[in-house]
């Protein structure tokens, strides 16, 4: 993985890959750690002559013109690897420079003759303006990451009652090293003595930039040091054994380093489209750029920090130990989180920046060839908009689901689905939703036979038939192959018995597609038959199933020796499971182009909006944490969104997204109802829907499959831990546990 998508950004992680491990050795970083004092590292010229350097910067300034996204492909990998050395400061110190449009350092950074380091923390610096523009720093900074091999500090100093940037080379101030945290990149502490600052290298830039860029680049770094966090647990969790067995079987461990990849893909995410909003001109309000640093500071710096900690209790006693590279990066993560300032002001400035009206806008460049099939489908709209059924006439057309292929869609690619949408949300057209339809009609054009697509799909397409899913059972839920509903063959077809549970909406529908299990001498996944079901059949039991929130939109369905005719088997007996997972799988592509930071999240601010004199730091930090899920959350759609359009196979976005999507909004919906306070318990609050949501929300961790399962399963097929073990089969006389 990486935070570039593109090929070009994979060949240039590659390059930095192979780079690292040729010249970043454990002995390189063994020396790095027991050297008195910090000395540019014996590969900082060869990083130079790569063109790394100056990779952001313009080529008229010694750069090789590319921009902030390039750079943190780059950070990140060196990351990855704990590099020692100022590379992170030094391109700091360059992007700081070329934004404020002071150029005159900069040919030396980029081919690093000079190295830069920049300030986070004023400390007690302060900068005495005169009226010719020139001025007097006094004071001393908070610690200088890299500031041991810096020629050239760029610094942040209190100036009446703003903060103010300047740019001094080392021989104007006295700095006083700190063999610090982190061993591989020392800090130091800058001073100054009534130092004269001429009026050029006062930086004429925003004063919250710098803290913008730095924000950027740390996550970028954090992201590597995660992804090295990660992978390092997993490799041992799957080779370590205890009481007999991988380590990385036992649940614990399993869900630890599911979460530690949740935790690596969000900060990817979140740096990546920092780093994208970041570029001079990527965003027409440069609020939409601070806001994007801002959630990766949050969450990015954070992820960093917490996978470290993880990989080190996976590893358990080993990784407490010196001579592991754990607590390097634990180190560096930990410097970059404080340097940087508490997550949780940055979640308020999330919050802060939000209220305000700031969105981060997020949306996919279509390809030149996008424009053509526009003009196609935009015509064929045209006509659309005039016929009398309109459901009926863009179902016929393909648009109900155009990812599927003729008659039946489009056969549309990811560009094209993409178009239609935009052209259908434009058209003011909603093609009909299937629901359960939209599961049922792919595994009938993959699998059924020709009688079934005749009967069944133009229906479904059109909204004319329903559907409904009869695959859980009470003893089968997150173990769907669990099931023991009967299917016996009989004359003309088969005869079914059973039970099913958590079906929505059985009672509004004309079918069901159901699984039953046909060979009870198969094995488990084996002997399970998928068939279509008339809900009007004689001996089928609907019973609502009334949910916390008072309603009844599940039911449990009893069957009674219901009979299925041979035609309504899809497939043949025993592919019950194949095409179950068929139906389960399906997805097509798309972006959601509401706000990215869902309804959840616009809820929670007009809660906000409505009662500011309530919105104290604490719940600007809590308001601040779910925007900035919400954002993680439509970052990871996005990115899935992206590699569809360019032809890549899917990352572990989607499954991460799926996990860490449901906890969000059971989050916003509790929060909701929390700040209502009694208002939401007696019913006399300006809305009650946040109090029915949140009811509702409980059971989004458990549908589809459990948050405990989801992490099973990002553990097992993303991260390869070993499965559970088979359970051992019962003796002879032994009872079941109740």
């Amino acid at each position: 993985m990486t935070i570039g998508l593109t090929e070009e950004h994979r060949d240039l992680r590659d390059s930095v890959r192979a780079f690292t491990g040729r010249h970043v050795t454990a002995d390189v970083l063994r020396k790095a750690v027991d050297a008195e004092d910090e000395t540019l590292p014996p590969y900082w010229h060869a990083l130079a002559g790569q063109g790394l350097l100056g990779l952001h910067l313009p080529e008229e300034n010694g750069g090789a013109g590319y921009g902030l996204t390039e750079l943190a492909v780059v950070v990140e990998e060196l990351g990855r690897s704990v590099t020692p050395g100022p590379f992170l400061p030094t391109t700091l110190a360059a992007a700081v420079l070329h934004r404020a449009g002071h150029d005159t350092y900069l040919p030396a950074l980029a081919d690093g003759t000079l190295v830069g380091a920049v300030g986070l923390r004023p400390g007690t610096l302060t900068l005495t303006r005169r009226d010719d523009g020139t001025g007097t720093l006094s004071g001393e900074s908070g610690l200088v990451i890299g500031g041991h091999t810096a020629d050239l500090f760029v610094l942040p100093a209190v100036d009446g009652d703003t903060v103010t940037w300047v740019v001094l080379p080392r021989a104007a101030v006295d700095t006083a090293h700190r063999r610090g945290h982190d061993l591989t990149r020392r800090s130091s502490l800058v001073r100054a003595r009534n130092t004269g600052v001429p009026a050029g290298d006062v930086l004429a830039v925003d004063s919250q930039l710098p803290f913008d860029l730095a924000a950027t680049l740390f996550a970028a770094e954090s992201s590597g040091l995660a992804d090295w966090a990660v992978t390092t647990a997993a490799d041992h969790a799957r080779v370590r054994e205890q009481f007999g067995r991988p380590i990385g079987q036992f649940q614990g461990v399993k869900h630890r380093c599911a979460r530690m990849l949740a935790h690596a893909e969000q900060a990817r995410a979140c740096a990546w489209d920092a780093a994208r909003a970041g570029a001079p001109g990527a965003v027409e309000d440069p609020r939409e750029a601070s806001l994007a640093a801002a959630v990766a500071a949050a969450i990015g710096v954070d992820a960093g920090f917490t996978t470290a900690k993880d990989c080190i209790q996976v590893l358990g006693g080993i990784g407490f130990t010196w001579e592991h590279d754990a607590h390097l990066y634990l180190r560096r993560a930990q410097t970059l989180r404080i340097a940087l300032g508490s997550a949780a002001r940055w979640r308020r400035r999330v919050a802060r920046l939000t209220l305000d009206g700031a969105r981060r806008r997020l949306g996919v460049e279509l390809p030149p060839t996008a424009q053509a099939v526009r003009e196609e489908v935009r015509a064929e709209l045209a006509a659309a908009a005039k016929a009398a059924e309109r459901p009926a006439f863009l179902a016929d057309r393909g648009y109900t689901a155009p990812h599927l292929p003729a008659p039946w869609g489009k056969g549309a690619d990811a560009v094209t689905q993409l178009v239609i949408a935009e052209e259908l949300r434009t058209a003011g057209l909603k093609p009909v939703d299937m629901v359960i339809g939209g599961w049922v009609v792919p595994t009938l054009v993959a699998h059924g036979d020709d009688a079934q697509r005749e009967r069944f799909l133009r229906p479904s397409l059109r909204g004319e038939i329903t559907w409904c899913q009869l695959f859980s059972e009470p003893g089968a839920g997150s173990d769907l192959a669990g099931l023991t509903t009967r299917a016996v063959r009989t004359d003309g077809g088969w005869r079914i018995t059973g039970q099913k549970v958590w079906t929505s909406g059985a009672h509004d529908s004309d079918w069901g597609i159901l699984l039953a299990r046909t060979d009870p001498d198969a094995p488990k996944h084996k002997g399970i038959s998928y068939f279509l079901l008339d809900m009007n059949t004689p001996g089928i039991d609907i019973r609502p199933l009334r949910q916390i929130t008072g309603e009844a939109e599940f039911d449990e369905v009893f069957l009674d020796d219901v009979l299925v005719p041979d035609t309504m088997l899809v497939g043949a007996p025993g592919d019950g499971w194949r095409l179950s997972r068929t139906t389960l799988a399906n997805e097509r592509v798309a972006l959601s182009h509401d706000s990215s930071l869902g309804a959840g999240g616009e809820a929670l601010l007009d809660l906000a909006t409505a009662a500011p004199e309530d919105m104290d730091d604490e719940r600007l930090t809590t308001l601040g944490s779910i925007l900035c899920d919400a954002q993680a959350g439509g970052l990871l759609g996005l990115r899935t969104t992206l590699r569809s359009v360019t032809g890549q196979q899917p990352g572990a976005e989607a499954s991460i997204a799926k996990l860490t999507g449901v906890e969000h909004l059971q989050e916003v919906w509790e929060t909701a109802v929390d700040w209502l306070g009694d208002a939401a318990l007696t019913g006399e609050g300006p809305r009650q829907d946040p109090t029915w949501w949140f009811l509702n929300s409980r059971c989004m961790s458990i549908a589809g499959g459990t948050t405990e399962v989801q992490l099973n399963i990002i553990a097992e097929r993303i991260l390869g831990l070993p499965r559970d073990p088979a359970p051992a089969p019962r003796t002879t006389g032994q009872k079941a546990h109740a």
